[in-house]
């Protein structure tokens, strides 16, 4: 296998994990439309319930950047898997036990640890085993995952959905939609051995010579040994940093990671998680969909996320990754406009699902995969597994935040639809004016990172916030 073929492969593997974050988030899509109707939910109950698994994706990602550091980007995944599992098994428990909300949400939580793991050490991971020209595109492939998760968790849920009637998935269906993740979870976890450590980490460690051979096997001879030279460098003057105390508190650090955190949170404040986790609510209730095109709709959804991030990937090393925040956030504002003005209007129809899908399509084209590469690649090395641990648990935090309050904004007064003020469109204003904010934060703060090394960018940021020692 060529060099190229064998770091694509490597990389698909790793990206396995943002397949399960997808799969994992995605499937509370269909099933919370049933499982609500079981546990005769009200709005604010069915909030946790959705955004408890988020509640472990905030503390495994906190937990991420000490994992990866001690114990390896490879074996974290390992263990991301081993979660995800325990979750899709534990999360459809049949009749007969004693299954209940709490329960549920014990393996929601199960679950968002290995999403919030595996959502910080798989992007890690990849970036440090690809080469600077091509770290972009490959990190995308994470985005690509995690889309691909979604779009196939949704065509699950529509065909067990259809083999059972509407009253047996209130009862039964959507146990069955939690364990067919258990599929992807079992593949995840047995090729995860076979990957090499990241080349990075055993630098690290102390075992040069098993890195160099691993970039050997990935990049040309000489780019592998200048990747060496650069990783030793690099971690010559993390150590001696360290000597002299946490470089996190520096002031030439805290603005970075403050930067990247608040671009997580507008990742989450675009509204894309309460699409895509409410997405059933909203074509039923919004939309005026009956129940049985609910997941036929989710299809739609999916398949348009997936085919979008296609476009990220062969653009974000073109274009680069500032251009496309503007495009897709343009794109997003344009969806939201459609849908909430229809709403507003009471004019539902084609031109409010050409919205949502327009808002899909320009979110998977920009915000969705760009910021993962970002945050990939925008922390200087001494600092990147803790920066990225609060970047990601900061996006975990927000995710958390629009999961638990956007039922609860659909339902309150001032929103209902024909009675109250805003009939319906109150929630995509709120999204619209977030997204306007990311233009100007990403102008104003966000340094385009297309075709720098790693080295590089550290000391650009180190030219505008000063010398990180």
């Amino acid at each position: 296998m060529s060099k190229n073929g064998l770091l694509i492969l490597i990389t698909c593997v790793a990206a396995l994990g943002g397949l399960l974050f997808g799969y994992d988030t995605g499937v509370i899509n269909g099933t919370q439309f049933y499982f609500s109707k079981y546990f005769e939910l009200d709005a604010a109950m069915k909030g946790w319930v959705v955004s408890s698994a988020l509640i472990g994706c905030l503390v495994g990602a906190l937990a991420a950047g000490p994992l990866t550091k001690n114990l390896g980007r490879k074996a974290s995944l390992i263990i991301a898997a081993t979660l995800f599992t325990i979750s899709a098994a534990g999360s459809g428990l049949p009749e007969f036990l004693p299954q209940s909300v709490s329960l549920l949400v014990i393996f929601r939580i199960i679950g968002g640890l290995g999403i919030g793991l595996a959502s910080m050490a798989a992007p890690t991971y990849i970036a440090e085993i690809a080469p600077a020209d091509k770290r972009g595109k490959l990190v995308t492939f994470y985005q690509l995952a995690v889309v691909t998760g979604f779009f196939v968790v949704f065509l699950c849920t529509y065909f067990i959905g259809n083999n059972f009637t509407a009253e047996e998935n209130v009862t039964t269906g959507w146990r069955w939609m939690f364990w067919s993740e258990l599929i992807p979870c079992i593949l995840f976890l047995g090729l995860t051995f076979f990957i090499p450590r990241s080349p990075r980490w055993l630098v690290l460690v102390g075992k040069e010579e098993e890195a160099l051979k691993v970039l050997n096997r990935l990049h040309e001879k000489d780019a592998a040994q200048k990747e060496i030279d650069e990783i030793k460098f690099s971690l010559d003057k993390e150590r001696k940093t360290q000597l002299k105390g946490s470089s996190i508190l520096q002031k030439s650090v805290i603005p970075i990671i403050i930067i990247g955190s608040v671009l997580s949170l507008f990742q989450q404040f675009t509204g894309i998680n309460a699409v895509l986790y409410y997405g059933g609510d909203i074509f039923e209730k919004a939309l005026g969909y009956g129940q049985e095109d609910v997941l036929q709709q989710q299809i739609l959804l999916g398949a348009v996320n997936f085919l979008f991030t296609f476009i990220a990937m062969f653009t974000v090393d073109k274009f680069g990754r500032k251009p496309l925040i503007y495009i897709g956030s343009i794109g997003m504002i344009t969806g939201f406009v459609l849908l909430g003005g229809s709403l507003y209007l009471d004019a539902v129809g084609l031109v409010s699902l050409f919205g949502v899908l327009i808002f899909i399509a320009a979110f998977a084209m920009s915000m969705g995969p760009v910021t993962w590469v970002l945050l990939s690649e925008m922390f200087p090395n001494k600092i990147r597994s803790m920066a990225m641990s609060i970047a990601v648990a900061v996006q975990w935090g927000g995710n958390y935040l629009v999961s638990q309050t956007f039922p609860m904004i659909v339902e309150s007064d001032a929103n209902k639809i024909e009675t109250g003020f805003w009939n319906g469109a109150l929630p995509y204003v709120i999204f619209i004016v977030f997204i306007v904010f990311l233009i100007f934060f990403t102008k104003k703060y966000i340094i385009e990172t297309k075709g720098r090394s790693l080295e590089q960018l550290e000391d650009m940021w180190e030219e505008r916030y000063g010398k990180i020692e």
